[in-house]
């Protein structure tokens, strides 16, 4: 047999593509499919609503199930949150001689951060976990596959109705859950903690303002397209019957998790850095 010359073998290596250690490769992997869904998925979506194609009962049906199975547990998680807030912040505030900040303080806390990431928890968790076990149940079921055959493609048909289900609703939960919120602090200050009504909405409405709570629905509705792209992502790629499905939602969960915080950090410091608070 002859041998194969050594330039023919160094040519061969470096044409071939340099890979990363295992886990970076997954990860850059993930990324690449998740971007190249959602980049699909709103393609889909801005050119059925043009078109007037867009499956309107499909995304009906979604949004009920979401609000559904979010709506109560997104207040009943509200309520000891403005609690716990309004605790700390009180009893830190007549440590410091600060009372009359306590209004401000609750109701941008909870606002700012404890209603969308309220909403991100319930997003990813309630309504993410279970448009991940559907599509993935239709994935080992090899529906996914019988619509690509039939020309139909799953991302129009299933995937972008659940994204807009899950802006819309996400946008909505987080105003309930800032109501909430805002409404459980304010009695808890007055009624247990012996503060006065009037100091505490007129520290809340002097530094609360609009863009406040309109970057909490911004938040709100990043997060519900991106918990809807992961748990899509992680449903149509489950493999290996119902324990594939079964892992395909823990790491719907867990990656879901890991993104909406991070997606929070970023946002909170870009609206910081572009509207600084402001001591009146």
């Amino acid at each position: 047999m002859a041998e194969i010359p050594v330039t023919a073998v160094r040519r061969a290596r470096r044409r071939a593509p340099v890979r990363l250690p295992g886990p970076v490769d997954a990860g850059l992997v993930t990324v690449g499919r998740l971007t190249t869904l959602a980049i699909a998925s709103v393609r889909y979506l801005v050119t059925d609503l043009v078109r007037g194609r867009f499956p309107w009962r499909e995304f009906l049906l979604q949004a009920w199930f979401v609000a559904s199975v979010s709506l109560l547990p997104a207040i009943l998680v509200a309520i000891p949150f403005g609690v716990i807030v309004a605790i700390n912040v009180g009893s830190l505030a007549q440590q410091v001689g600060a009372s009359s900040f306590v209004g401000a303080v609750n109701g941008l806390g909870v606002i700012r951060e404890g209603a969308p990431v309220v909403t991100a928890l319930l997003l990813a968790g309630a309504a993410g976990s279970a448009i991940c076990s559907d599509l993935g149940s239709r994935t080992i079921r090899e529906e996914i596959d019988a619509m690509r055959v039939m020309g139909i493609s799953p991302v129009r048909r299933l995937v972008a109705p659940r994204v807009a289900a899950l802006v819309v609703v996400g946008v909505l939960l987080c105003s309930i859950v800032a109501m909430t919120g805002v409404l459980a602090g304010y009695f808890f200050n007055v009624y247990v903690q012996h503060g006065t009504p009037g100091t505490y909405l007129n520290s809340f409405t002097d530094f609360a303002t609009a863009g406040d709570f309109v970057v909490a629905e911004i938040k709100a509705a990043v997060f519900g397209f991106l918990a809807a792209i992961v748990a899509a992502h992680k449903g149509l790629n489950a493999r290996g019957g119902p324990k594939g499905v079964a892992d395909a939602v823990n790491q719907c969960v867990v990656l879901s998790f890991l993104l909406l915080f991070s997606t929070n950090i970023l946002i909170t410091q870009a609206y910081l850095l572009i509207s600084p608070p402001v001591v009146v």
